[in-house]
């Protein structure tokens, strides 16, 4: 083979501080929006991105040279900071320090999408897949 080739995609999942709703209707779309540009700008690509109040899900395709860790961290730090210095300065937004991450098959990819792309409906029916919401 003269070239790599990687398919790597993976589902993250992180919570607001202590699940406090502060991912509210008026900001969820510019905290999503941080997080794509902080993934586009690693080299990722986003497939579906979404959530509820105290926490988000994130299907994304990463290179090989990128770290879980770093992915996650820069698009928390991104969209935090852009929240408490730029949106909402000096009001209390927090992501808590932990996530979730799972690898997720090229089959899968369709079925999570779906999952992160509905997660209002999943969250008010409780119809929700426990693996998947830390």
């Amino acid at each position: 083979m003269t070239r790599n080739f990687t398919q790597l995609y993976l589902h993250c999942v992180w919570g607001t501080w202590d699940r406090l709703p502060l991912v509210t209707p008026d900001i969820q779309n510019i905290i999503y929006n941080a997080i794509v540009k902080q993934c586009n700008d690693l080299g990722c690509t986003v497939i579906a991105i979404g959530g509820v109040a105290d926490h988000v899900h994130l299907l994304t395709g990463y290179p090989p040279n990128l770290t879980v860790s770093e992915l996650i961290g820069k698009a928390k730090g991104s969209s935090s900071h852009l929240v408490t210095h730029e949106i909402k300065p000096g009001t209390f937004f927090k992501w808590q320090g932990g996530y979730g991450a799972f690898t997720v098959s090229e089959r899968g990819i369709d079925t999570v999408a779906n999952y992160i792309r509905n997660q209002a409906q999943h969250h008010s029916g409780k119809n929700l897949v426990s693996d998947w919401e830390i």
